[in-house]
């Protein structure tokens, strides 16, 4: 059976109950002037990471062509802690006029509300989804010493039950490689790490066997022929890298949707649907524009973008989906101190 050293969850909950559970309070709508001028000054989107990371960099990005189209400066402030929470009660608390908005993740929006009590914001009561932005679509990576092919994997932790061992950073990479590890009916240990970087340590060193890591951080160890990329966690073509199966295909595990992380943004409720539905528009034409697309896309970016109704039926769907592995295997995510 697929053991987890999950310290990380037990943090989650700790985080949870130091920031309390204050309600938000309420705020006067705008009027339909304001959403008819919107924008008229400075907008602000909070972004719950440092500089840096890529919720910065899609952050600054879209900021970037937002300002060039509307003619009014967007700034990006960057609120991390509280695994994305303390960003997230900041917008909920915000006036909901527009000129406050969230680059939420997977973990502010489907997460967060699954593993911390108390937490201080509900994030489809608090928060109205605007667009998605980004997934970054998880892939099944070696050392270039390791399995040749996921079946190679499979047959050699079949043949080596409780001595392998898969790395992975973000809860739903974990969770990822959990149901990866339960359906394949494979015995392997998940090592969960912070990032990205110290996935890439683990993997190059042979820590671990294989690991779950993002498109955009294993595209230069691909590349540079450090990675062996093995499959991708996606049924969805991925440019950057046209000869990788999908999981559910090389493993013969149709079940194996996806697993990513994903990037959207997000207002306070209570923002008018026609400043909504402006702010959507205004990105739907930055990612219409194909030449760049293809800057974010050598970068490791994959921008996706959606309406607001799409977004809020896919974070219930997500919502549902993880829901249900947690319920099933809560059993490994035992705590350590």
């Amino acid at each position: 059976m697929t053991k987890i050293r999950a310290r990380a969850i037990g943090l989650l909950c700790l985080m949870a109950l130091s920031l309390g559970a204050t309600p938000i309070l309420a705020q006067p709508a705008p009027s339909a002037a304001d959403a008819a001028n919107y924008p008229s000054r400075i907008v602000r989107l909070i972004v719950p990471f440092p500089p840096g990371g890529p919720a910065d960099v899609i952050a600054r990005f879209v900021g970037q062509k937002l300002t060039e189209d509307w003619g009014q400066t967007v700034v990006i402030e960057n609120r991390p802690g509280g695994n994305t929470a303390i960003a997230a009660q900041q917008v909920a608390r915000a006036a909901p006029d527009g000129y406050t908005l969230l680059i939420p993740m997977d973990t502010t929006m489907v997460l967060n509300p699954l593993l911390m009590p108390n937490l201080p914001y509900d994030p489809l009561k608090d928060l109205i989804p605007i667009t998605m932005l980004t997934k970054n679509m998880s892939l099944v990576v070696t050392r270039m010493a390791g399995p040749k092919s996921i079946q190679d994997l499979i047959a050699q932790a079949k043949a080596r039950p409780g001595k392998m061992n898969m790395g992975a950073g973000t809860i739903t990479s974990r969770l990822g490689a959990i149901l990866f590890a339960k359906t394949a009916g494979i015995d392997v240990q998940l090592i969960p790490f912070k990032g990205s970087a110290e996935i890439g340590q683990a993997v190059l060193a042979g820590t671990v066997d294989f690991a779950l890591d993002s498109t955009g951080t294993a595209l230069p160890l691909v590349q540079g022929g450090q990675y062996r990329a093995l499959a991708k966690y996606t049924n969805q073509p991925l440019p950057l890298f046209p000869g990788v199966p999908s999981l559910s295909e090389a493993a013969g595990l149709p079940s194996l949707d996806e697993s990513s992380t994903w990037i959207a943004l997000a207002a306070p409720a209570g923002t008018p649907r026609p400043i909504v539905d402006k702010i959507q528009r205004a990105v739907a034409k930055i990612y219409a524009d194909r030449p760049t697309m293809q800057k974010l896309e050598k970068a490791g970016i994959t921008p996706i973008g959606s309406t607001p109704d799409e977004l809020t039926a896919f974070i219930r769907s997500e919502t549902a989906r993880w829901s249900q592995v947690l319920k099933e295997n809560s059993h490994l995510l035992r705590l350590e101190e």
